[in-house]
């Protein structure tokens, strides 16, 4: 299956409350369905050779990944802010 963003914006940000001082990527503002989400993190989670998992909307990857993910997602046709 092919994902397109469709030109729709996600956000792009470090997170590392609640985490014992490690850091995680978050991407947030899907407007897709549960399973389409998954798809992505699996995507974004390979490009960047890192773990992962989607909370509701949202999708973590381990680690400071930020250039990588949005690096992706530009070629997955999402906006990143």
């Amino acid at each position: 299956m092919t994902i397109d963003g469709d030109k729709k914006s996600v956000r792009v940000f470090l997170d590392d409350k609640k985490r014992k001082g490690k850091v995680v990527t978050i991407i947030s503002g899907f407007q897709h369905n549960p399973q389409v989400i998954e798809e992505i993190a699996t995507i974004l989670k390979q490009h960047c050779g890192a773990g992962g998992t989607v909370k509701g909307r949202d999708v973590e990857i381990q680690g400071d990944q930020r250039k990588k993910v949005a690096e992706k997602l530009l070629t997955l046709n999402f906006v990143v802010k």
